[in-house]
Formats: structure tokens, sequence, C-alpha cells
């Protein structure tokens, strides 16, 4: 019986990625990637306008963030900024300042989902009059 090295297993596993089954790892990156919050931080982190003290654009520090994302709460934010570090989609960088300055910025696996979900938010906001109208309609219908 062959050996399967370790290598061989990740290409098959990842082969195997089917997220219409229900054990597939798959789901929970779908699940994370539509929440709205992750949605927006992303959006946020990918705007190409330096924010003010920026040497480069798409670097915010967290009171910058939580300024752009109107609605947000504390929790929540650290939460979507967590979960997007760990799944190595952001890169968090302290600076020993005083006080300590802390910022967020997308990795390239960061940029390349940003690209997709930007499609998906310029989708809604273009689409969202039309949306509504069928939402009355429906709503007028059912009632």
């Amino acid at each position: 019986m062959a050996t399967t090295t370790a290598a061989q297993k990740r290409v098959r596993a990842k082969v195997e990625y089917d997220a219409f089954l229900a054990g597939c790892p798959s789901r929970q990156l779908l699940d994370r990637i539509s929440d709205k919050w992750v949605a927006l931080v992303l959006a946020a982190l990918g705007d190409d306008a330096c924010a003010p003290g920026h040497a480069a654009p798409g670097v915010l520090r967290y009171s910058e963030l939580s300024r752009r994302l109107a609605g947000v709460s504390q929790k929540m934010l650290t939460q979507t900024l967590r979960s997007l570090e760990r799944d190595g989609l952001v890169t968090r960088t302290v600076t020993p300042t005083v006080p300590v300055t802390v910022t967020y910025e997308l990795t390239d696996l960061g940029r390349s989902l940003r690209e997709l979900l930007r499609g998906v938010k310029d989708w809604a906001e273009a689409h969202m009059d039309e949306v509504l109208d069928h939402r009355r309609e429906y709503d007028a219908r059912t009632s």
C-alpha cells in the first residue's frame, strides 16, 4: 500500500471541498465572508484613498474603522477584526507609541476577497430601489 504524503492529502482534500456537503469546512468560510460586517470592513480597508496621517491607502486604525462603519458595536468590530486576522485576510500592526497605535490592513488574500465582495456591495447599492419595489409588491400581495 502506497503512503500518502501530507502534501498529497492537502491536494486531495482541496479537490474534494464541496460546500454542498454538511461537513465541508468551506461552509465555515462561507458563513464568515457572508457576514455584513466582514464585507464592510473589507470594503473600508480596501478604499484607495489614504486616511489622514497614513502613508498608504487602506491602512486604518481601529477608531477610524469604527467611525467609517456606522452602527457597528465595539464588540462586533473587535470580533470581526480578530476573525479576519485569524483567517489571514487582515494584518494587525501594533506600533509602540504613546498611546499605542494599532492599524489594520488587508493581506493579498483579503484583497482578492475584497474584489469579489466589492461587486456584491456595488450590486446591492445599484439595485436597492428595485428590491424595495419588489418587497412592497410582495407584502401587498401577501397581507
